[in-house]
């Protein structure tokens, strides 16, 4: 068993509860997955679980953990920095790990993740890595590590689709308790037994989590379920407390007009009419009690507004024309060979595994259209660093100073659920989540009519991810995207390539 009791997380920037007397007990079996908006503390959470100093920073915590000595196997939803420039055998090999554990045990756990061994005594430096393959060497790290209890925080994202298959068909069968967080609802409808949602309320000034011990697809239905019923009975109180209030304001017109009307000769009826006021008071007073008890309209987070303005493309005008014969990197071979058109309103997916070169493509595919004038590119890398200053706050980052534009952009932050105090913090200090907001946003307000994604949805929550896919979906201009959401892939993707060694293969 491994309990935690009474935590309470308190956000120092903003003086904000993300989370208050939470507990919970996990035991062998349980799959329990961490679920709710960017923003909401889910990685706060695992991380100080793991360790309190990873958030000592800009969180207070209190609250008890009662591990009974069991270990925690912790993956991060980014790499540290400190990791980032050790060798892949050097970050595999700490405290000895690799040379203390049997070849047998080394070979059998990387050819069931589809990692290839000779990459697990690499010289290449973790940052060199694809992100699917940091998340798979990370992920084989734990694995060797033995731990009581895994600790993973998206622990999907940037996997291809057969190592993704590995990671449900692992949590689905180990023993040991998972604490995980995700977004992927393919993976919560298949793995998950237990839900944690951590809920923001009133523009973020009260939180609230609910534990259900049911899978995912029980916990969505229920919930539904019971904000319609309540809907349904507040609506109903609400007609009800509106017919009584109008029969009272009726019944008190009436006696007020009496009262003002009645002769002073007749201090008898004077006597019994304010009598009668009396009474109707105190049947206001009784309509005001049964007020208070009345249900009142759930209370729940509200998805994201988002769409794109004025976007259109003819749908027979040449976007892309590319073709390398052969792919490569540096002095490394990826495919035979690229050949790839692409029209006005293609929308189209790459698939492949992790290290075939995908994001490099995107990259290349940027490069070769960011100076085109008769098009205007959108491109959310990878790593989202590759194009955000971190030190900027989003406000900096969308607007550019004009105080009519700051305006419009605190007006679209705020339909994307940022709070204003979110719209000033560093964007370093944001989750993965908002940070991706931000890349949409910005190709919104540049009227961006190509849209170059390297995995979009991956840091979206399951609230949010439905309306990002809905808005791509409904997008006129182009979009050429690079995914393992599966989701995505069915509802987005017109097209889809697979990147194989000999080149693009269509699926």
């Amino acid at each position: 068993m491994f309990q935690i009791k009474n935590v309470t997380i308190e956000n120092i920037q903003d003086n904000r509860i993300l989370l208050k007397d939470f507990s919970l007990v996990l035991n062998e079996g349980d799959k329990a997955a961490v679920i709710g908006e960017e923003g909401n503390g889910k990685s706060t959470l695992l991380k100080w679980i793991h360790d309190e100093s990873l958030v000592s920073s800009y969180a207070e915590v209190s609250g008890e953990k009662l591990t009974r000595n069991k270990t925690t196997g912790y993956l991060p939803q980014q790499l540290p920095i400190q990791e980032r420039n050790k060798t892949v055998y050097t970050f595999l090999n700490e405290n000895d790990l690799l040379l203390e554990t049997g070849w047998e045990i080394v070979n059998e756990t990387a050819m069931q993740m589809f990692l290839h061994t000779d990459l697990i005594y690499s010289e290449q430096r973790m940052d060199e890595l694809s992100g699917g393959e940091k998340v798979k060497v990370q992920l084989f790290r734990i694995r060797l590590e033995n731990p009581d209890v895994l600790l993973l925080d998206e622990p999907g994202n940037d996997l291809d689709i057969e190592t993704l298959e590995w990671l449900e068909q692992m949590i689905l069968h180990t023993q040991k308790p998972v604490l995980f967080i995700s977004h992927d609802e393919a993976m919560l409808e298949k793995t998950a037994n237990r839900i944690i949602h951590i809920e923001q309320l009133k523009k973020k000034q009260e939180c609230r989590h609910t534990i259900a011990n049911v899978n995912y697809q029980t916990y969505v239905r229920q919930r539904n379920l019971s904000f319609a019923k309540q809907a349904q009975q507040a609506a109903g109180d609400k007609r009800e407390d509106e017919k009584r209030m109008e029969r009272y304001r009726r019944i008190e017109q009436r006696v007020n007009h009496e009262l003002h009307h009645i002769s002073r000769q007749d201090p008898h009826g004077g006597q019994l009419l304010k009598k009668k006021m009396k009474a109707v008071k105190s049947m206001g007073k009784r309509f005001e009690r049964q007020r208070e008890n009345m249900t009142m309209m759930p209370e729940k987070e509200e998805s994201i507004l988002f769409f794109f303005e004025n976007t259109y493309l003819p749908e027979d005008k040449i976007i892309l024309n590319l073709q390398m014969s052969p792919f490569m990197i540096a002095d490394k071979k990826l495919c035979d060979m690229v050949n790839l058109q692409v029209f006005g309103q293609d929308k189209i997916c790459i698939i492949g595994k992790n290290g075939s070169g995908k994001t490099t493509l995107m990259k290349e595919i940027y490069h070769s259209l960011k100076d085109r004038e008769d098009i205007h590119i959108g491109y959310m890398p990878q790593n989202y660093r590759d194009l955000m200053d971190m030190e900027m706050t989003p406000v900096e980052y969308l607007s550019d100073g004009t105080k009519e534009m700051t305006t419009k952009v605190m007006t679209y932050l705020g339909a994307m659920k940022y709070t204003s105090d979110e719209m000033l913090h560093r964007m370093e200090d944001l989750s993965s989540g908002q940070q991706a907001k931000l890349f949409f946003l910005k190709m919104n307000l540049e009227s961006c009519d190509v849209l170059l994604l390297d995995e979009p949805t991956r840091n979206f929550s399951s609230l949010s991810s439905p309306v990002i896919r809905h808005v791509l979906k409904e997008f006129h201009g182009c979009i050429i995207s690079v995914s393992h959401d599966r989701k995505y892939i069915e509802e987005v993707a017109e097209t889809v390539y697979v990147l194989s060694e000999t080149g693009f293969v269509k699926k």
